[in-house]
């Protein structure tokens, strides 16, 4: 499809740098066609504010907010959960949101009759595979613009140079203007200074962490959190019922206050370089700690040993951006039997920074302190002596031919 011929265009729209200056330019570039802008409510609060404005202001036609919080935590957060994913040590905020926004943008262009589908994700980074494998699956005819494989724009210096030209206004300054991607899981901080792994991020310089404070200054006093769960998954916080999404936004400011999830790694992003980054999770860091706490109990060992081989590739498959995927389908339905029995409380005492166990409970706990203790118990210990000669004998059969008497 020519430029000439695309007349309508839905903009995958957050407001910030990138895309506020992606409406202009798709307007100069691709013939006037008319922007419809689409944010995803994924639970970035203030971030949504005046937006609606901005985009009018900007050139769109109209700004459609999506409501896709407890989709993306009830679809993908919590079977992440389930299955303890990580990306190497990222809890994958980013990646958490992309599938359910892309396909959020699939729907809106099917329905508007739009043309085609714009993001502002950069040729160098991740975001970009996300977006276009969500639309792809729900869209799979849609044209995708990507301006920045297009563009002769060349860093977020330029960009900010464009914005001025064209008079958008920036919540920013050169010196702040560090990329950031926010939801209701995570807060990421790439660039700016951050760019060399050298330097050491100054976490308490003002306006840096945005989802609670740096370890250093957090309270000198422990502060107490109780997480139920239901089959793996958390339906309580401090003895009162609520969905996920609502404990995952009470946990971000309880984290927060006590400096929890804060993170400095470089990461092997799926395009093939290292990136550098700092990362807020305060609720999601507690979150997996305390599932991970219950399962030490209610798992069998087997099973949680394959579901830590599987949670790697669970967790690749989520941060290369393949949710929407068979793969994913059979992964979850494992994720989810393996969590039948993961119910019951666990306590957990937050102080600088450090999440510490503070007991645990389930009505099926597979511990047993008559089996395990180190008093008078019912086990029969002289039972050991028999498994180890035939778990052994292998080993045994081996040193017999070495020493010559088989």
């Amino acid at each position: 499809m020519s430029k000439d011929n695309i007349k309508k265009i839905v903009l995958a729209y957050s407001g910030g740098l990138d895309t506020s200056i992606i409406i202009p330019w798709l307007k100069e570039n691709y013939n006037n066609p008319e922007i419809i802008a689409v944010a995803g409510n994924v639970g970035q609060c203030d971030e949504l504010d005046g937006l609606e404005e901005k985009a009018l202001a900007t050139g769109a036609s109209k700004l459609i907010v999506a409501d896709l919080i407890d989709e993306m935590v009830d679809e993908i957060i919590i079977p992440s959960l389930k299955m303890n994913a990580k990306y190497e040590t990222y809890l994958l905020g980013t990646a958490f949101a992309r599938p359910v926004i892309g396909k959020k943008l699939a729907e809106i262009a099917l329905a508007e009759g739009a043309d085609a589908i714009a993001h502002g994700a950069t040729g160098k980074g991740n975001d970009q595979v996300r977006f276009e494998l969500a639309i792809k699956r729900f869209a799979p005819d849609m044209k995708i613009i990507a301006p920045w494989r297009e563009w002769d724009i060349k860093s977020r210096d330029e960009e900010i140079d464009y914005a001025e030209a064209h008079g958008i206004p920036l919540k920013f300054t050169r010196e702040t203007s560090y990329s950031k991607d926010k939801n209701l899981w995570h807060l990421s901080h790439e660039g700016l200074d951050l760019e060399d792994p050298s330097n050491e991020p100054d976490l308490d310089k003002p306006g840096f962490l945005e989802m609670g404070v740096s370890p250093y200054a957090a309270p000198d006093e422990p502060t107490y959190v109780t997480i139920d769960f239901e089959a793996g998954a958390p339906v309580a916080l401090n003895g009162e019922k609520m969905k996920a999404s609502k404990i995952i936004e009470k946990l971000n400011v309880i984290g927060g206050a006590n400096g929890i999830g804060i993170i400095d790694i470089v990461e092997n992003r799926l395009v093939g370089m290292k990136d550098r980054g700092v990362y807020e999770t305060p609720g999601g860091t507690i979150l997996y700690f305390a599932h991970q706490q219950l399962e030490m109990i209610t798992v069998d060992r087997d099973t949680l040993h394959v579901k830590q081989k599987l949670a790697v590739d669970y967790a690749d498959l989520i941060y290369n951006g393949k949710w929407y995927s068979p793969l994913q389908e059979a992964l979850t339905a494992f994720a989810n039997e393996s969590n039948k029995f993961v119910t019951g409380s666990v306590k957990l005492k937050l102080y600088k920074g450090n999440i510490i166990p503070a007991g645990m409970t389930s009505p099926y706990s597979l511990y047993s302190e008559n089996l395990v203790t180190f008093g008078e118990s019912d086990y029969d210990q002289g039972q050991a002596a028999g498994f180890i000669n035939l778990w052994g004998l292998p080993i045994k059969v081996q040193a017999m031919r070495e020493q010559g008497k088989l």
